[in-house]
């Protein structure tokens, strides 16, 4: 597996550079980017015998250990025939994209989208895993999202975009839960290990249900009925994202999926019924809808559908010829429908239309290209010597032995087979042939880079037509075996005599050319048909979507309405029910044994008492502020009194920046005039007294636990503190070593809150600043000049002894910048802190603290466990311990300063602009 994975590498390191090159040249980019899929391709071929021997390629890698989830890749015969057509058409679409894009503002975009796409089927048909395929499967989703919105200024495509994105979207966390519930049943994430427990999964009660929702996220990616609308809209994307998305490689991964599920949930009565009816009616309704289009694009879209109904439909018989027939034809559509869909593109290049009835005589200007047309229209019809002839015939043999349904699913493939005659021939025959002039042509359409893939493809379906043992006897029947769980020997012929298969064959063809013949009269027929059908799937789609957004903004409304005092009751109230529920069962009323009484403490709590009664009587905004300041100062002192002084200096200097932030806020917010309503104030007093008693009944309930001294978290934390992190400041070894990957989180949240606050602060950079601050008088310059140096020693000592004693990066970063923000409070001549200043301090805060987690990483140990060097000691600040630990806690220390910079900063050059304009 190392040349797949190294070509996967190579993949996904293109999707970063082609887009860059092809931004200069899009045809070498397209043609250097093929390099990379046909490595993969020949690696594969060269497979065949070993996967043929059930000697499978595998890779295994250690994901997440402690779920016992493995990253497993396994090559084996199902995935190696996908891989083969996603990697050997992959490499042509690539070169054909380069010359249709060459010129255009998509193609960059296309090239690191297409990539992204080709990488996840790649990873996703050689995955083992069942959660590493549907991680894949996803990925698959989202490329396809961008790849069909991909002209994003046209609202048609974006409209695509989203519904595929829904859809298949939807589809998928169905299959999540139905992975989940089969690994549950089959003891096994292991798609090997499942295969050989069918037995078990059928015997499950839960097997109906893994079923369904297996069958959902399959019919959604496939586009089956009812959920096919998707694939024709997605025809909105530019015609190389429609040829390999949805021709050859994202709508087979539905039918990949059921292929490879087939020996765990095929066998029974319901399995075969469901996909047996459903593929059936999506078949036969593809081509209908198919009949009254004149789009090209379009044409091919609906009967592509119909293939892949017809697919569905030879998996759920079950037989081993339904499933070889199910085989060769997937690689048969794949060699017609791709090169038709480019040809669509080459000629939408070269007339500016795709409208069939305005085509004709494009023959004389493109006599290769018409060629490679008239090829693949005869693959797409099943006539010798191309190996559509040999896919049709192995149809009708499976529909005609089926077990159940043999005669509705006969008539309905010679139906939907006599509709894609028509087809064909009118995609690959019509334009072309004729002899009328076009209005306009574009030579550039004659490039060898937008024939190539075409004239390819219809060669190899000729080549393996002409000689069916090079698929027959290789890839089918590693593939068939895979499904069957079991030998095959596939033998594809391209001539069986005369039998009952060539007459309907021949009846095929012949009722397919009169279809084209009266092809007018059909199309308006159909179309008629068509508009007199009572349900629409498109449209409701439409409207059950502006149903739901309708409801979701009435809720919003409902929930949201912006009134803060509402939230803030509402979360209380809730708070104070779910304590009271808590509280109910488990409650006694014994009360804690308390210690003696001690009056500085009596004190604190008395003057947060009367602080908080007092911003309750302010009507001074600042002075509210400062009275709620008096009451986080006296946690800060409780705190304190009570043997936790990192906490109290946290409290201290969060306080005393709140304060400010909270000063240059209200300043700007006209003065309270009046007090709420009296009723209003009732209310409030009523929950904020609900509030206080069930966090009072729940901190009464913690303290009168039993807990064993042993077993507390702080006695544990205690004794590992110094030996295993080398640290006696519990508290900082906890947000540096033990939980240093939840300190990293929150570091990140701050600093996107920092970031969002600052860009609502202050949103125009071109506003000039000349006013100076009222606050910056002589003396306090002079005493911030002699004061801020101290504060910034004091920051870096904070943070230099925080392993050992109270401190910290997370308070000497507050400390550093209070002494920031105070020199430039004292600053005149120019604005505080420039913008970039914070950022590049938060950049190098965030940058250190990843660093700090490579050495865990490196060398194989548990993610951000802390790797220790040498010593050194420092003047007060003594003997500092190195490594990842004191790393990560200087990358807290420069986050910080720059959160709080931009914040304030943004806060006080906000009001030194409006004291500008007042000016």
């Amino acid at each position: 597996m190392v040349w797949y994975l190294g070509g996967m590498a190579a993949i996904a390191l293109g999707a970063l550079v082609w887009p860059l090159v092809s931004r200069r040249n899009a045809v070498l980019a397209g043609w250097l980017s093929a390099i990379a899929p046909t490595v993969i391709f020949c690696w594969l071929i060269g497979q065949i015998g070993n996967v043929v021997r059930e000697d499978f390629p595998a890779c295994t890698l250690q994901w997440v250990p402690q779920m016992g989830v493995e990253f497993g890749l396994q090559l084996n015969g199902l995935g190696l025939l996908l891989a083969i057509l996603i990697s050997g058409i992959g490499a042509l679409i690539l070169i054909y994209g380069g010359g249709y894009l060459k010129g255009s503002a998509q193609a960059g975009p296309f090239f690191g989208f297409v990539q992204l796409f080709m990488l996840a089927m790649l990873g996703l048909v050689v995955s083992d895993n069942l959660l590493v395929m549907f991680v894949f499967w996803e990925l698959t989703s989202l490329a396809s999202y961008l790849l069909i919105g991909l002209n994003h200024s046209n609202p048609a495509a974006r409209k695509s975009a989203l519904r595929a994105l829904l859809i298949t979207g939807a589809g998928g966390l169905a299959l999540l839960a139905g992975i989940i519930l089969l690994a549950t049943v089959g003891g096994s994430y292991s798609l090997a290990e499942l295969q050989d427990r069918g037995e078990l999964v059928h015997g499950s009660p839960f097997y109906v249900a893994i079923l369904v929702l297996v069958v959902l996220g399959a019919f959604t990616k496939s586009a089956q009925f009812p959920f096919h609308f998707w694939l024709p809209d997605a025809m909105a994307a530019p015609t190389p994202v429609s040829a390999y998305l949805h021709s050859a490689t994202m709508v087979k991964a539905g039918i990949f999926l059921l292929a490879q599920l087939t020996p765990v949930l095929g066998g029974t009565a319901l399995w075969h019924d469901t996909l047996t009816l459903f593929g059936a009616l999506t078949m036969l309704l593809g081509g209908v809808f198919a009949l009254a289009q004149t789009d090209l694009k379009r044409l091919l879209a609906y009967s592509t559908m119909s293939a892949l109904g017809t697919l569905v439909m030879l998996l759920g018989l079950g037989t081993d010829l339904a499933i070889q027939a199910a085989m060769v034809f997937l690689v048969v559509h794949a060699l017609y429908k791709a090169p038709l869909f480019m040809i669509a593109g080459v000629v939408d290049k070269a007339t500016g239309t795709r409208n069939i009835t305005l085509l004709s005589g494009l023959g004389k200007r493109m006599p290769l290209l018409a060629v490679a047309a008239a090829g693949a229209a005869f693959s797409m019809s099943g006539i010798p010597p191309f190996i559509g002839f040999i896919g049709k015939e192995l149809l009708y043999e499976a529909q005609m032995g089926a077990y159940n349904f043999a005669l509705l699913v006969t008539v309905m493939g010679f139906a939907a087979n006599t509709i894609n005659v028509a087809v064909a021939l009118k995609v690959g025959i019509s334009p072309f042939s004729g002899h009328a002039e076009l209005p306009k042509f574009n030579p550039a359409a004659k490039k060898f880079s937008l024939l190539l893939g075409p004239l390819v493809l219809v060669l190899a379906g000729m080549i393996v037509g002409i000689f069916p043992f090079l698929l027959g006897e290789g890839v089918i029947n590693a593939a068939v075996g895979t499904i069957v769980h079991g030998p095959v020997d596939t033998k594809l012929k391209l001539w069986h005599g005369f039998t009952l298969l060539l007459v309907l064959s021949f009846a095929t063809v012949v009722a397919g050319i009169l279809l084209y013949v009266f092809r007018e009269r059909v199309r308006t027929a159909a179309g008629a048909i068509l508009k007199r059908l009572p349900f629409n799937a498109s449209n409701g789609f439409d409207l059950g979507l502006a149903r739901t957004l309708l409801g979701a903004l009435r809720t919003t409304r409902l929930f949201q309405h912006g009134n803060l005092r509402l939230y803030i009751a509402v979360v209380v109230g809730c708070l104070s029910l779910l304590v009271a529920a808590a509280l109910a069962s488990s409650w006694t009323w014994a009360i804690p044994q308390a210690g003696p009484v001690r009056f500085v403490t009596l004190g604190v709590v008395a003057l947060m008492f009367f602080g908080a009664v007092a911003a309750l009587r302010s009507r001074g905004t600042v002075m509210a502020v400062l009275a709620m300041g008096g009451v986080g100062f006296g946690i800060a002192l409780l705190f304190a009194l009570f043997g936790a002084p990192d906490l109290a200096l946290t409290q201290i200097l969060v306080e005393t920046l709140t304060l400010a932030l909270f000063a240059f806020v209200l300043r700007q917010l006209p003065a309270v005039k009046a007090y709420s309503s009296k009723r209003r104030r009732v209310s409030d007093a009523v929950i904020a007294t609900v509030a206080g008693v069930a966090v009072a009944a729940a901190l009464l309930a913690v303290r009168m636990a039993p807990s064993a001294q042993e077993d507390r978290v702080s006695t544990v934390m205690a004794e590992k503190s110094l030996t295993e992190a080398h640290g006696r400041n519990v508290v900082n070894v906890i947000l540096v070593d033990f939980r240093a990957f939840d300190t990293l989180g929150e570091v990140c949240v701050l600093v996107v809150a920092a970031i969002g606050v600052a860009g609502l602060l202050l949103g125009d950079r071109k506003q000039r600043v000349r006013a100076e601050s009222t606050v910056a008088t002589p003396l306090f310059r002079t005493a911030i000049k002699w004061v801020s140096p101290l504060l910034l020693l004091m920051g870096v000592v904070l943070l230099l002894r925080g392993h050992n004693d109270p401190g910290g990066g997370f308070i000497g970063g507050l400390v550093a910048a209070t002494a920031l923000v105070l020199r430039g409070l004292a600053s005149t001549r120019r604005p505080l802190h420039p913008q970039r200043k914070p950022l590049l301090l938060i950049a190098a805060g965030i940058l250190a603290a990843f660093v700090s987690t490579l050495p865990s990483i490196l060398s194989d140990q548990v993610f951000m466990k802390g790797v220790w060097g040498g010593s050194i000691w420092l003047p007060l600040a003594g003997k500092i311990k190195l490594g990842t630990p004191f790393l990560f806690d200087v990358g807290v220390f420069f986050a910080v300063i720059g959160a709080a910079l931009l914040i304030l900063s943004r806060l006080m050059r906000r009001e030194r602009i409006e004291t500008t304009q007042t000016t």
